[in-house]
C-alpha cells in the first residue's frame, strides 16, 4: 500500500530522492559494509533464517535478487512503501548497510517448499501464468533479476496478498507494470498462480 507522507518534503520531492538513491545503490563504486549480528537477527526475526520465511505472509528474502532487495528496503526506508511491520526499523540506516543486507540474502539459498502440489490447481497455475507471460520478465524459472523478484518457492499466502494488492491497490511504490498486468484476473486465477509460484518446479 502506498506509504503514508512524512517529514517536510513534498511527495514529489521524496520520490526523486529515493530514484537518486536507487541509482547510488547501483553505482559500482558504492561501498558495501557487512551486515551486523544484530541486523541480520532483527531481519530473521521476521524472515526467517537465511531469510527463508516461516510465517506465511512474510516473504522470503532468501535468492532474491540483490537490486530487488536493495530497491525494497530503500522504498521502504524513505516512506514510499507502508509496510506497518517495518514501520521505524530500517530509521538510520545507511546506503551501503542496505547494500551489505541486499548482498547477504541475495547469496542465500532458497529452502524447499514443504509439503506437495495440488495437481489440478497446479495446472491452472501453470496455464495462466504461461498465458499471463510472467516468466517474460520473471525469468522462465521465475528465480527474478535486477529489480524483479523472485517468485518460485516463495511464501503461498504472501503471493496471493502481493497480487491482490497489485491488482486492487495501485499507488505510489508499487510496479504499474504489475498492476496492469493483474488487472481484470479474479480471485481464482491468483490463487492458482500462487499455488503454481510456490511449488514450481
Amino acid at each position: 500500500m502506498p506509504g503514508p507522507e512524512t517529514g517536510k518534503l513534498p511527495r514529489a520531492c521524496r520520490a526523486l530522492a529515493a530514484v537518486a538513491l536507487l541509482f547510488f545503490l547501483g553505482q559500482p563504486q558504492a561501498q558495501v559494509l557487512q551486515p551486523n549480528a544484530a541486523q541480520l537477527t532483527l531481519c530473521m526475526a521476521c524472515h526467517g533464517p537465511q531469510g527463508n520465511s516461516q510465517i506465511p505472509l512474510t516473504p522470503s528474502l532468501a535468492g532474491q535478487p540483490k537490486v530487488f532487495i536493495e530497491n525494497q528496503l530503500v522504498l521502504i526506508r524513505e516512506g514510499l512503501r507502508d509496510i506497518p511491520q517495518m514501520k521505524g526499523l530500517l530509521d538510520g540506516v545507511k546506503d551501503p548497510e542496505i547494500v551489505g543486507l541486499a548482498t547477504y540474502f541475495s547469496a542465500q539459498t532458497p529452502a524447499k517448499v514443504s509439503g506437495s502440489a495440488n495437481s489440478a490447481t497446479y495446472q491452472r497455475g501453470l496455464q495462466t501464468s504461461q498465458r499471463m507471460l510472467c516468466g517474460t520478465c520473471h525469468l522462465p524459472d521465475y528465480s527474478g533479476r535486477e529489480q524483479i523478484p523472485r517468485l518460485a518457492g516463495q511464501q503461498e499466502a504472501f503471493l496471493l496478498y502481493a497480487m491482490k494488492q497489485f491488482r486492487d491497490h495501485p499507488g505510489l511504490g508499487r510496479d504499474t507494470i504489475m498492476a496492469a498486468s493483474l488487472y481484470g484476473l479474479k480471485d481464482a486465477d491468483l490463487v492458482d498462480m500462487a499455488h503454481f509460484l510456490t511449488y514450481f518446479k
